[in-house]
C-alpha cells in the first residue's frame, strides 16, 4: 500500500504528501547505518527517512522555508526563511519521547540556538574548523552567523564589487576541503541585481576560493559542490547530472544522469545521495535541458553507486512535494525525531553534559495522598505540523539507471 501523510502548508492548504520507496532503496537504507534528513522549502518541511528494523519510516516536521542543512557528530544546523537554527541530539531522552510508545525513536534533535538573520536566502550550510559557514545568496558572499549582526561576511567572488542585497550571481553551494571552505558554485559571474537569470542555462561556475579562480564554467545552474573521498563532486543541476571534477585540469566528467533537477548531495560509503526536484517556477527555471530530455521529472532522493554510476535505489515523493533542497545522512540515528521551537515537548526537556531529564507530571515526586494528573502534552502532539508516518510503500521495481 502507499502511505499518505497530511502536510498542510502556508501556500497550499490541505495538501497531502505521499511517497514510495523502491525495493532497492528499502534494502539500502536497512544497511545504511542511519537515516536521511531532507529539506523541502516548497512544502515547508524537514523529512526524516529512517528504518524501524522492519520497514521504512517517514516523519515530517514543519519549518518556515527550510533549505540548507549541515550535520556534524550529533548536531544539525538548519537554514530557514529568517533564521539559522542549531540542533543537538538528546539521545537519552529519545526513548521516552512518546510515553505510550517507548522506544519508537532513538534520536531526538532539540533546537538549542536560533540566530535571527533576516531574509538572507541562505542556501548551503557547512562546518569548517572554526564553526558554521553559510552561503548568503542575497548578498553573494560566504558568511558566519553572528550574535551581533544579521551575518558577518568572510569572502565574496572577485567579480562582485559591492556587498548589497541584490543576488547578483546567485552564489549557492559550498564544499569544505581539509577543514576549510574551498569551492563554491554560482549561477553566473554577473555583477548586477539578478543578472544571472539572463544566461542561467550556461552561465554557471565552480570557483576555487583559495585561488579565487574559476575551475569550471559553462555549467547549467550548478549546486551542491562536495569534497568526498579525495575528490570533488558537483551537481550540474539543469542537465540532471552528477559530475566528478578534476580540479587540477579544470574538467568535469558526468557520473550519471537522473530524471530531475538536481539540488542536494550527500554521501554514505561508496554511495551518493542525490536530491531530485520537479520544476514549478517556469519564469526562473524554464528552458533547461533536463526538461527537454525527461518529460516527467521526479521529486525524491536517488541512491547512486559511485563505483558504477548506476542508480541503485529511489525514495520518491509522489504527491504534495515537488522540490527538495538538501539531503544529509544522520549516522547511528535510525528512528530520529526533530522538534521545532513551537513543540509542546520542548519545555519538558532538560539536558546537561552528564544527564538528561523529562519534566512531566508522570515523573514528578508526589505526596502519596495526591493523585497524579497526566500532563496535557505528554504524548506526540496531534496537530497539522507534526505528521509521523509509519512506512512508505515499495514500488514494484526499482527505477533503474538513466542515460
Amino acid at each position: 500500500m502507499r502511505e499518505a501523510l497530511n502536510a498542510p502548508q502556508s501556500e497550499q492548504a490541505d495538501v497531502r504528501i505521499t511517497c514510495e520507496a523502491s525495493p532497492a532503496f528499502e534494502q539500502w537504507i536497512s544497511q545504511a547505518g542511519g537515516s536521511l534528513a531532507v529539506t523541502t522549502y516548497q512544502a515547508g518541511k524537514v523529512a526524516l527517512v529512517g528504518w524501524s528494523g522492519q520497514q521504512i519510516t517517514l516523519l515530517m516536521r514543519h519549518f518556515d522555508k527550510p533549505m540548507g542543512l549541515a550535520a556534524r557528530d550529533d548536531r544539525l544546523a538548519l537554514a530557514t526563511r529568517h533564521e539559522v537554527v542549531l540542533f543537538a541530539n538528546a539521545r537519552p531522552l529519545a526513548h521516552d519521547y512518546l510515553e505510550d510508545q517507548p522506544g519508537r525513536y532513538d534520536s531526538l534533535y532539540l533546537p538549542r540556538v536560533r540566530y535571527y538573520t533576516g531574509e538572507l536566502n541562505v542556501h548551503d550550510l557547512a562546518y569548517d574548523e572554526q564553526g558554521l559557514l553559510a552561503v548568503n545568496t542575497r548578498f553573494c558572499c560566504l558568511a558566519r552567523v553572528s550574535d551581533r549582526y544579521s551575518f558577518e561576511p568572510i569572502w565574496q567572488p572577485s567579480f562582485i564589487t559591492d556587498l548589497v542585497p541584490e543576488d547578483r550571481c546567485h552564489l549557492n553551494g559550498l564544499a569544505i576541503r581539509d577543514g576549510a571552505a574551498r569551492y563554491v558554485t554560482a549561477l553566473g559571474t554577473t555583477d548586477t541585481a539578478g543578472g544571472w537569470r539572463e544566461n542561467k542555462a550556461s552561465g554557471g561556475v565552480l570557483i576555487d576560493i583559495q585561488a579565487n579562480e574559476i575551475v569550471l564554467d559553462g555549467l547549467c545552474m550548478p549546486h551542491s559542490p562536495r569534497w568526498y573521498g579525495g575528490k570533488l563532486w558537483v551537481l550540474n543541476s539543469g542537465l540532471g547530472e552528477l559530475w566528478q571534477v578534476d580540479v587540477e585540469h579544470g574538467t568535469g566528467t558526468p557520473v550519471c544522469q537522473l530524471p530531475g533537477y538536481l539540488r542536494g548531495l550527500g554521501f554514505v560509503g561508496p554511495y551518493a545521495l542525490v536530491a531530485l526536484s520537479k520544476i514549478r517556477e517556469r519564469h526562473i527555471f524554464g528552458g533547461l535541458p533536463i526538461q527537454e530530455r525527461v518529460k516527467d521529472l521526479i521529486c525524491g532522493v536517488a541512491v547512486v553507486d559511485l563505483r558504477s554510476g548506476q542508480q541503485v535505489g529511489l525514495f520518491e515523493f509522489t504527491s504534495g512535494c515537488e522540490e527538495l533542497f538538501e539531503v544529509a545522512h544522520l549516522p547511528q540515528a535510525y528512528r530520529p525525531m526533530i522538534v521545532n521551537s513551537e513543540s509542546p515537548a520542548l519545555p519538558q526537556t532538560l539536558t546537561n553534559p552528564g544527564s538528561s531529564f523529562w519534566l512531566r507530571a508522570s515523573s514528578e515526586i508526589r505526596d502519596e495522598n495526591t493523585s497524579a494528573t497526566p500532563a496535557e502534552n505528554d504524548s506526540e502532539p496531534n496537530d497539522i505540523n507534526s505528521n509521523d508516518g509509519s512506512a512508505c510503500s515499495s514500488s514494484a521495481s526499482d527505477a533503474g539507471a538513466y542515460s
